[in-house]
């Protein structure tokens, strides 16, 4: 009895420890990397300041989150962005500076052993968390607000991974749901000066969701340190929609940042966007920030 006792408990500990060293072998096929930072700025002047100035305060944070698992031909990426940023001047209230809610979720399935392409299908998410406003109105109406917009695309299609840090993804069909998290956001877009009159994001008004199939989708993502401790990241979609192809949707999301002593960065920030279902024209956003940084 007592021998099969053992042979029961050596047996079983056996199969834990295959079982542990196959757990262990699979979280290699995981690399993951995280980074949060804060970064604040502020300025103070004296009534006898002669110079000019007003006191201000700005402060900003960032939680960067990616996730990539790899072994044999299957391929599947997880990266959340998220950023928010606010700034006030003397006299006046706090204005956004940035507002970033990103998720994309891809799996990818190699063509060939040695292949540089993949078939893939991948869900994405873009949207924003605090009310905007348009200061350059009297009126200061509200021309965004809490997943207002909201964007959700479902793509399939072909990626070209030549290395590490660039990858383009072409779907010939994918699907985007634009969503309002006010569907009455129209009645504030409508005391805007006339440019802005069509302007819904493209939802019908007094609906709270757009549906739109693309003829054509085209990403481009690049992420590489370009010397010790600098790194450059973008993003580039071009969304063709099949209704109207000739108004495509172009968005362009950089950043590069310097990290040096440990746990401070310098980092510069590029939005551009061209999306005539928002304005006719191309909308660029820039900033600068000095800040904390941790990663893990």
């Amino acid at each position: 009895m007592k021998k099969v006792s053992r042979l029961v408990v050596m047996m079983a500990l056996t199969a834990i420890g295959a079982w542990a060293q196959e757990a262990v072998k699979d979280t290699s096929y995981w690399k993951k990397k995280s980074q949060f930072g804060v970064n604040l700025s502020q300025g103070t002047f004296s009534n006898s300041w002669q110079g000019g100035g007003i006191n201000n305060i700005a402060l900003g944070i960032y939680l960067n989150s990616k996730g990539e698992y790899t072994k044999g031909p299957k391929n599947w990426v997880n990266d959340f962005q998220f950023q928010l940023g606010a700034i006030q001047n003397r006299g006046d209230a706090f204005r956004k500076s940035i507002d970033r809610l990103f998720f994309d979720s891809k799996y990818g399935y190699k063509l060939g052993a040695n292949s540089q392409w993949l078939f893939f299908a991948n869900v994405n998410f873009l949207s924003q968390v605090a009310n905007g406003r348009d200061f350059t109105n009297d009126r200061r109406p509200f021309i965004s607000g809490f997943f207002t917009p909201a964007y959700i695309t479902e793509a399939i299609g072909l990626e070209w991974k030549p290395n590490k840090f660039f990858n383009m993804q072409f779907a010939p069909g994918a699907i985007r749901q634009t969503i309002l998290g006010n569907k009455d956001l129209y009645l504030d877009i409508d005391r805007l000066s006339p440019e802005y009159k069509f302007a819904n994001y493209g939802v019908e008004r007094g609906k709270a969701i757009r549906n739109e199939v693309a003829i054509m989708q085209l990403v481009m993502n690049y992420n590489k340190d370009l010397v010790k401790d600098v790194n450059l990241k973008w993003r580039y979609q071009a969304f063709a929609s099949a209704k109207d192809f000739a108004a495509i949707d172009n968005r362009l999301d950089a950043q590069l940042t310097a990290k040096f002593a440990k746990y401070f960065n310098v980092n510069i920030g590029l939005i551009a966007i061209y999306d005539q279902d928002q304005i006719a024209k191309m909308q660029l956003a820039q900033s600068i920030n000095f800040g904390f940084l941790y990663s893990w």
